[in-house]
């Protein structure tokens, strides 16, 4: 199996290169209207953001800067498949313009200008960030009325094109089937909150570019592209930054293609990709591993498996885990300046086969047909 990875640095983010409906996911962070550090990427685009701040016009300055991400929510629109899915990383701001302390709801304005496109919106993550101390509070602190609540947690957009994506040929639902998650894990990721997550450090230089980038953790990047798209589908980020969407997708079997502005984060880019092999493949290990500890603590529990994992030869809990399994990253090539090539493994790099008979249920009491049974 190969996948192809493409950059593409272009200050409109018009994705002409991309063809409508052809993209499968859509995994992005844009920059935070009326969070400062982005002021001069807005006001570059737009000179009536700077009067609109000088002038202490603060409702009217957000929305200048979301008529800028408008534009490209449209294209996304226009280059998903129907049923693709775009999920949207976002943080409200908090603001003060002239005397007036405000908020400012990026994700609701967000999420209706997508509906307003046409998409459906699904039920969103909030993505509670573990960085903010507990004692951190804006205002006058104890003095009632006079503080003010902090924002502590980020929000991911899901919205759908269309309606759900169907799998119709006997080798998408294969692809299908291999591309599942384990049971244990869909519980988790498939919550509505999602609590301390690090994730995988990215090994990237300390400069001006990196500290403009307003970059998620790979683990957040990486658990959307593998919820929400199969091996071999394509995923676009509409706002490159570092190349988390980047790595994730190369991590998980999937193509990509992403735009950014700031020609300066291609150094950065590259620098990750070094090591994407070392620590792609460390992760997917890392999963397996974190599969045989659930296996194990449910024997203590004396839990029942029904189902044997083909390519693993382990127990899984549901009929829809058997034939799962994560190719192994085994080179990369850049086929020029901008586009790379990542060659993967088409068998499981790990077995672990082994004597289960004291986790397996007995199987001759078979559902009736057409039932689905998961336990």
């Amino acid at each position: 199996m190969k996948t192809l990875h493409r950059i593409v640095f272009d200050d409109s983010r018009k994705m002409d290169l991309i063809p409508s409906d052809s993209a499968h996911l859509i995994v992005t962070s844009p920059p935070y209207p009326m969070i400062e550090m982005w002021d001069e990427l807005f006001i570059q685009q737009n000179p009536g953001i700077p009067k609109a701040l000088k002038n202490r016009e603060g409702p009217r300055a957000f929305d200048l800067m979301h008529e800028i991400l408008d534009q490209v929510w449209l294209e996304v629109h226009r280059i998903l498949i129907s049923g693709g899915i775009a999920c949207i990383n976002i943080g409200d701001a908090t603001r003060t313009i002239g005397d007036n302390f405000s908020l400012y709801a990026n994700h609701a304005r967000i999420l209706s200008a997508l509906t307003r496109i046409g998409f459906s919106a699904l039920p969103i993550i909030l993505w509670r960030k573990p960085t903010n101390a507990p004692n951190k509070f804006m205002g006058s602190g104890m003095l009632p009325a006079g503080a003010y609540v902090t924002l502590e947690h980020e929000y991911i957009l899901i919205v759908r094109k269309g309606p759900k994506r169907e799998f119709r040929s006997a080798r998408d639902k294969q692809n299908r089937r291999e591309s599942a998650l384990f049971w244990e894990e869909r519980n988790q990721w498939y919550s509505d909150i999602w609590l301390g997550l690090i994730g995988t450090q990215q090994k990237l230089a300390k400069n001006s570019a990196r500290l403009r980038s307003g970059a998620f953790p790979f683990e957040l990047a990486y658990r959307l592209v593998n919820m929400f798209s199969a091996k071999g589908d394509t995923v676009v980020d509409p706002y490159l930054g570092t190349g988390t969407t980047r790595l994730a997708a190369m991590a998980s079997g999937r193509n990509s293609i992403g735009y950014e502005i700031e020609t300066a984060f291609g150094e950065l880019i590259r620098a990750a990709t070094n090591t994407v092999i070392s620590t792609s493949n460390a992760h997917i290990h890392q999963r397996l591993r974190n599969h045989i500890a659930f296996v194990e603590e449910r024997r203590k529990e004396k839990g029942r498996f029904k189902y044997i994992n083909k390519p693993y030869q382990f127990p899984v809990i549901t009929r829809q885990e058997q034939e799962l399994f994560f190719n192994p990253l085994q080179e990369v090539n850049q086929c020029d300046e901008f586009t790379m090539e990542v060659n993967y493994l088409d068998v499981p790099g790990e077995n672990f086969s082994g004597d289960w008979l004291d986790l397996m249920s007995d199987l001759s009491k078979k559902p009736a047909s057409g039932q689905l049974e998961l336990f």
